[in-house]
């Protein structure tokens, strides 16, 4: 466990939330990561951050070859520039109150190797010695890692103009993959979303993800919601010589995003099955991946680091350090409360005052991704109000114009999102057609429209922020933050929200907020609950058999709390006759829906 400096990461969040996170947070030693699922807006941020640095700017346009992952490449490399740059001024500093180089240590955890030091710097009188320590300090702080998230399944095959299929090197995710790969980053990728076997087989191809002399140059991250999911990709990915650096473990529900929901899993369950099995594991995955490097012709002698982080719904320092203590974590992601932050995030100030107002009912599982997977969806965004609106005019759908969750071929030859205007109106004439009862026609008419654009929305917020938008373009955003963001209610400096992770200062300290154990328990019966409302009526023997299954996991994941609870080292008696009392309620509902 590297506790040397800081023990969280900011997830990514959204496409443009987080797209230059690392100018703001990485010089604090703050690790973020950043997506690179659409190019145009990398392509934007570019120009936007070479001219806010007066660095030139030469336009990569849709006509070149390879123009996507050109685009990926030169935006990571020009961050890659400016943490740099930035870092090189710090380390020029003093440590003089207010500086930058101070504030990177005061933001640290008080049991960090760095900050010990720092503070005995502080009370040190003799000056030899001081100045001595205060250049081991400088020549030890490292920036925090720029690293980048790849959607696996968001894999658009690509045509050129005679409407030639493109190849398989050229698929969206593949793309994005090799715009990564020929970045002068030292990070990592972050895989999400499943399994991808095109781009598994192209990262093979990748040689900076392979060691030199032991040491990696780009590394792989797996964000897996579940023990198996983890198991069988890594050792996929081990056949063809390439090493999971890190598994990062996110709640299926509790988090912000898309959401894959397990059958039942929790995520205390889950945990306890990473920390039983991780030796093991590692072990395995060494001797798989040893025997592929030999057949490469690539030796190495020491086995790699494997992390092993968690992130969703955690929103208080006990959380963060019991789940990294007790569950020998390596970090924690902290995602949707960094959205309340303006120093390290992009949230428009319209979208920022519906956050900071919002209550808990605004915050929904909803269907509205394309994709077809689940999605965190907020109810008073304008991207939702919009939508409404179109519906109201008679025109539901949006404009297709960037077309990355282009996936359904029900009407068309090439693939059409069904957000867009031109799937929804076909699929709607085909519902007329079927002559349906006005109770089920109005259910799937909703089922149809509830789909909303991502691509635009998605982006919006920084536009706006940044004033970037430009004629014509949507201000419709999109935002899809966590539950966990009802119990905050302000917005915070970075300062506040850092201290709030290390227990320096409580922002919820007036605020009744239930485990984050007990939050997610409370929100996969509450999806199981609709699922099983939804099936009642056409209810299949295989669906039966999965509700069983479902609500089995998720009693053994209260049998497992409720052995747990003496481990949380609740303050008080109250605190944990509390959480005792919620888990009976839970089990009582579960209970209620197995009969």
């Amino acid at each position: 466990m590297n506790m040397t400096t800081h023990t969280f990461h900011i997830p990514v969040l959204g496409l443009g939330y987080s797209i230059d996170t690392p100018l703001k947070v990485a010089k604090y030693g703050i690790s973020s990561v950043v997506s690179i699922v659409d190019d145009e807006l990398t392509e934007r941020m570019r120009k936007y951050h070479s001219d806010c640095n007066q660095l030139p700017y030469h336009f990569i346009g849709p006509n070149e070859t390879d123009f996507r992952a050109k685009r990926i490449t030169a935006y990571l490399n020009l961050l890659e520039q400016l943490v740099t740059q930035q870092f090189n001024e710090i380390r020029q500093q003093d440590f003089t109150e207010g500086t930058t180089l101070s504030t990177y240590f005061e933001w640290l955890p008080e049991y960090s190797p760095l900050k010990i030091q720092y503070t005995s710097l502080k009370n040190m009188e003799n000056s030899l010695l001081k100045a001595h320590l205060e250049q081991e300090l400088k020549q030890q702080i490292r920036p925090g890692s720029i690293d980048v998230n790849i959607m696996s399944k968001v894999d658009k095959a690509n045509y050129n103009a005679q409407q030639e299929y493109a190849g398989d090197d050229f698929t969206d995710a593949i793309a994005a993959m090799r715009g990564f790969a020929n970045s002068r980053l030292h990070s990592s990728v972050i895989i999400s979303a499943g399994l991808n076997p095109r781009l598994y087989a192209y990262m093979e191809k990748c040689p900076d993800l392979y060691p030199v002399n032991g040491q990696f140059t780009k590394k792989i991250i797996l964000k897996v919601s579940d023990y198996r999911s983890a198991y069988l990709q890594a050792k996929i990915l081990a056949k063809k010589g390439l090493w999971i650096s890190e598994f990062r473990v996110e709640s299926g529900l509790n988090c912000g995003g898309h959401a894959f929901a397990t059958d039942g899993l929790l995520m205390g369950p889950i945990l306890e099955e990473f920390k039983q099995n991780r030796t093991p594991l590692a072990s395995e995955l060494w001797e798989i991946y040893t025997e592929a490097l030999q057949k490469k012709g690539i030796s190495v002698n020491d086995q790699p680091e494997q992390r092993i982080t968690v992130q969703g719904g955690i929103g208080t320092a006990d959380e963060h350090e019991f789940l990294i203590n007790y569950y020998q974590l390596d970090a924690a992601g902290w995602g949707s409360p960094f959205l309340l932050v303006p120093e390290a995030t992009n949230v428009d100030q319209d979208t920022l005052e519906a956050l900071v107002t919002a209550e808990e009912k605004d915050y929904y599982l909803s269907n509205s991704s394309p994709l077809g997977v689940l999605f965190n969806n907020f109810r008073k965004s304008t991207a939702e109000e919009l939508r409404l609106q179109r519906i109201e005019k008679g025109r539901p759908g949006s404009p297709c114009k960037k077309k990355y969750l282009c996936t359904n071929t029900e009407f068309t030859a090439q693939p059409i999102c069904t957000a867009s205007r031109e799937y929804q109106h076909l699929k709607i004439e085909q519902l007329k057609n079927m002559e349906l009862e006005e109770k089920e026609y109005r259910r799937q008419f909703e089922t149809i429209t509830e789909k909303v654009c991502l691509c635009e929305g998605l982006c919006a917020s920084v536009y706006i922020k940044d004033g970037l938008l430009k004629q014509r373009e949507s201000k419709a955003v999109s935002i899809c933050p966590g539950p966990n963001l009802a119990y905050f209610s302000e917005k915070y400096a970075l300062s506040e929200m850092i201290g709030h992770i290390y227990g320096r200062e409580n922002l919820l300290a007036t605020v009744k907020r239930p485990n984050l154990f007990i939050n997610e328990l409370n929100l996969y019966i509450d999806y199981l609950k609709k699922d099983i409302s939804a099936q009642l009526e056409l209810l299949s023997d295989k669906k039966a058999r999965y509700f069983r299954k479902f609500s089995a996991q998720l009693q053994e994941g209260i049998t497992y709390y409720r052995n747990l609870v003496p481990n949380l080292k609740l303050q008080t008696q109250s605190a944990v006759q509390e959480i005792q009392q919620q888990l009976e309620e839970a089990e009582k509902a579960l209970l209620q829906l197995s009969v």
